[in-house]
């Protein structure tokens, strides 16, 4: 496998399917965990898809090729680009939506509330609010785990970004971020196209995302003006603080960069723990090691429940893929890709490959331990230097509900039948909300 930017080549463009753009527009939004598999099977590693907004896109399923992508110069492939289609909702100065040194300056200033002792300083807000959520299960009938996960941890990434829980703001703000959330593939149509905002279901939407960032400002406008700003450990306290490269934040950046935290701080990391109570569920054995790990408090007990979170993302991908578009010509498998197209690395095909995971269908948190750990094949938090800031945190967290859990509860599945994965917005959740039965131990 090679790249190369840097002379044409006659090599073609990858193969793929014909389908108008509309047709397999809805195929990647509404059935893309079985239509990418087949495509692979019928054109390779890579190929072309077209989609709209996007355009031309390309994906990619080899490791070599991945590895190309994600170790190559960010002035090739342009990751914030390649994620535009969240721009009307995360704003143009979201982390996740600007490249190079735009990216790089916005990296800075939210790394440190992700990392070292900012990291182990949530570990205890995050086991309080554990508790005190899964305390209100009811015994003996079905719970939907998604919901409450995801309740707990937009609580979670709430009191890591303002500080506070308390106020009429704050409560406000967490329904109008929770009903934000709450979209389908056809619901994102009007993220790129302003006439029907005035229509239905889009203009709610629009009307509830004008209320978010009016309650994100004026939290912003009050918190400047705190006594002690200086003495917060909070993230919004953080970012109005330090210096970056001698500017002010602007309130505009300041919105921006909150919003990405708070909706994508907290959605995978619930999706997660709620595919794993699925799987633990339907597996009494590997659910009986949890459970004995979960009440070891220690590093031993710690790896094994986060071995159980990295399966869980591994089995039941939430994001299926991560974008780069390319602002120059590339070869990548043996095919020309031209600039303007956008690559996906695809997690979810390497994750089922079984030349990279032993019997890829089968939950196994075992294949996490010991050697052999596929830490290379294994990309739910992308990779490269766009590798997700939040990566450390979200196994953190994952580890402190898996514990609070298992240690109160035994789970069941409320039917024989599995769950299947079903599209909301760009993720991947439980098709009914990964519903299990739980009984006090």
């Amino acid at each position: 496998m090679t790249t190369d930017t840097a002379t044409p080549t006659t090599l073609r463009p990858p193969p793929g399917p014909r389908l108008p753009m509309p047709v397999q527009t809805v195929l990647f939004g509404m059935l893309r965990h079985h239509w990418l598999p087949r495509l692979r099977r019928r054109y390779g590693e890579v190929f072309r898809m077209h989609i709209y907004p996007e355009g031309h896109v390309v994906s990619l399923s080899n490791m070599d090729d991945i590895r190309a992508v994600f170790t190559g110069s960010s002035t090739v492939f342009h990751a914030g680009e390649g994620n535009m289609a969240l721009g009307p909702v995360m704003g143009e100065h979201s982390v996740l939506l600007t490249d190079e040194q735009v990216h790089l300056r916005a990296r800075k200033l939210l790394m440190p509330a992700f990392h070292g002792a900012a990291l182990r300083g949530y570990r205890e807000l995050v086991g309080e609010l554990a508790e005190a959520e899964v305390r209100r299960w009811p015994t003996g009938r079905p719970v939907g785990t998604h919901h409450s996960m995801r309740t707990l941890t937009l609580e979670v990434i709430l009191r890591v970004v303002f500080g506070v829980h308390a106020g009429a703001r704050l409560d406000e703000l967490r329904t109008r971020l929770a009903r934000l959330l709450e979209i389908g593939p056809l619901d994102m149509l009007g993220w790129y196209n302003p006439g029907l905002r005035r229509i239905g279901p889009w203009r709610r939407f629009a009307e509830n995302q004008r209320r978010v960032d009016e309650l994100l400002y004026a939290e912003i406008a009050e918190r400047r003006l705190a006594a002690d700003l200086d003495s917060r450990a909070d993230v919004l306290s953080r970012l109005l603080t330090v210096p970056a490269e001698g500017e002010r934040l602007s309130e505009a950046e300041l919105r921006d960069q909150l919003v990405t935290l708070l909706l994508a701080g907290h959605e995978t990391t619930a999706t997660a723990l709620a595919w794993a109570f699925h799987e633990l569920a339907r597996d009494p054995s590997r659910q009986a090691t949890a459970a004995e790990a979960a009440a070891d408090p220690g590093a031993e007990g710690d790896r094994y429940l986060e071995a159980v979170a990295k399966e869980s993302m591994r089995l039941h991908p939430v994001l299926t893929e991560v974008a780069r578009k390319l602002t120059t010509e590339v070869r990548l498998g043996g095919y020309r890709i031209p600039a303007g197209y956008t690559v996906l690395p695809s997690i979810a095909l390497v994750h089922a490959d079984p030349d990279r995971h032993d019997q890829p269908h089968l939950f196994r948190p075992e294949r996490f331990l010991g050697e052999g750990t596929p830490t290379s094949s294994w990309l739910p938090f992308g990779g490269g230097v766009r590798r997700c800031l939040g990566a450390g945190f979200s196994l953190m967290e994952a580890v402190v509900v898996l514990r609070a859990v298992l240690t109160r509860y035994r789970l069941a599945p409320d039917r024989q039948r599995p769950e299947h994965p079903r599209p909301r917005h760009i993720t991947l959740v439980p098709s009914r909300g990964a519903r299990v039965l739980v009984t006090s131990r």
